[in-house]
Parts: structure tokens; sequence; C-alpha cells
């Protein structure tokens, strides 16, 4: 017996859906080993990668390090974590630059490179594949 032909949209987006959350359980957040920082609100952690916060609560410089617009992970980054679309990114880095108010972070080419940038650098955070992390990288809990 087939599945109804109206219902068949609906499992395909279910498990799409499923798919997409395996994806993303797989991006984390990370800095070096030897920064103190466990967890960020997702607030802090879109003002970083916004521009709005160079220093956390404590006094500490905080160094985002962004992928290339082009790496996988980019997309699924800001959609996920901070909830804005490639097209909002652009245009938010466009005013700031524009305006002179600001500069978006240090982009490297993927997530090894992010990795490699983070453990030599404590005052630096990325986002990676979760399959990246070793022992040099510490993983931040994102509330």
């Amino acid at each position: 017996m087939g599945v109804p032909s109206r219902i068949a949209p609906l499992l395909c987006g279910l498990v799409m859906s499923l798919a997409s959350l395996a994806v993303r359980a797989d991006l984390v957040v990370v800095v070096s080993a030897h920064n103190p920082i466990r967890s960020l609100s997702r607030a802090e952690l879109s003002d970083i990668y916004l521009g709005r916060l160079q220093r956390l609560p404590n006094g500490e410089r905080i160094v985002p390090i962004d992928q290339k617009d082009s790496a996988p992970a980019y997309e699924e980054f800001y959609g996920t974590y901070l909830g804005r679309s490639l097209a909002q990114i652009t245009a938010h880095w466009s005013r700031l630059i524009f305006t002179g108010r600001g500069q978006p972070p240090h982009a490297v080419p993927d997530g090894g490179a992010a990795a490699d940038i983070v453990a030599q650098n404590p005052q630096a955070i990325a986002y990676l594949d979760r399959a990246l992390v070793d022992e040099r990288l510490r993983i931040v809990s994102i509330e």
C-alpha cells in the first residue's frame, strides 16, 4: 500500500527537516583550550559576529574568525546561530563599511583554517564542524 499523495509532501518535508537538524548539530562554536569561556548567550554571539561586541563582560578581548561566504558552514552558522540570511549579513556589513563604523570579521577559507587560528590565539572564537575539534579547542555552549 502506498503513501497517499497528500501525505507524501509532508513526510518529505519532515525528513528534510530532520536531516537539516542533524547537519546543524555538527556545527559548533569554539575557542582555544586556553580561553576561559565556557558559554555565551545567543545575543552575545550575535553581537560578536556583527561587530557590536569586542570585549567580553570580564574585559577580555574577543576576536571573531569567520569563514568565507562560499564555505558551507557560513550560511549555516549565520542562519542557525544568528537567525540571519546571507542577504541580511551582506547588507549589515555593507552599511558599517560604508559609514566607516566597522569591518567584518577576518575570513578564512574553511573550518580547518579557523581551527588553526583559534588554537593559536586565546582571544579568537570561530565556528566549525565538530569533526575538526581537537584537544587544542574548547566547544562553547550557546544558550
